[in-house]
């Protein structure tokens, strides 16, 4: 009796600390990409997000800024978003002052996505996207694609986790360019 005690107190504090993650998701039957063995806070909120929940879906990640000459773009991620959650999209924005170009404060921030523009997808608070300090994810976004030179750099990833395309800056995320990217990986077949 006091092995197995012993046996289950041992178990569980091998498991302290870790992600807990519902059996019948595909982070806990697979193991996940590289791009995804990341953890995230959400904008303006105390909440962690793995983004290992985002297996075997394709993605638009996003850096982003609230001050930018590009911040209009929130509102064609978010109507991008619209278009393509149904089938499964996940639009993911990271906040980055990396160019200098973000509020001060998260609250600010978070009123220019939210409240200024109606953004509903997840959106996370800021990280670095570039240089030696750049995230863990966006250092293998350089990797599979290049570093971003400005905000609203848009990566298209496939359900496998890797990247399918990237756009700079300038094209806009609804460009044709843009949606051919995130039709081609909605029909990937998922796995």
């Amino acid at each position: 009796m006091r092995l197995a005690v012993c046996l289950v107190t041992i178990l569980a504090a091998l498991g302290a600390g870790q992600p807990a993650l519902a059996a019948d998701t595909p982070a806990a039957t697979s193991a996940a990409p590289a791009l995804l063995n990341n953890s995230f806070r959400r904008l303006h909120a105390d909440e962690t997000v793995d983004l290992r929940r985002y297996q075997g879906q394709p993605l638009l990640i996003v850096n982003t800024a609230s001050h930018c000459g590009y911040t209009g773009q929130f509102k064609e991620l978010e109507a991008v978003h619209q278009r393509y959650k149904a089938s499964g999209l996940k639009v993911l924005g990271f906040s980055s002052d990396d160019f200098n170009q973000e509020a001060d404060d998260e609250a600010k921030a978070a009123n220019v996505c939210f409240v200024n523009f109606g953004v509903s997808f997840d959106m996370f608070a800021p990280t670095h996207v570039r240089g030696e300090q750049a995230s863990p994810l966006f250092r293998q976004l350089a990797r599979e694609s290049a570093e971003p030179k400005w905000n609203f750099t848009k990566y298209v990833v496939g359900r496998d986790g890797k990247v399918l395309a990237s756009f700079p800056s300038k094209v806009k995320p609804d460009a044709p360019e843009v949606t051919a990217a995130i039709e081609r990986a909605l029909a990937e077949p998922a796995r």
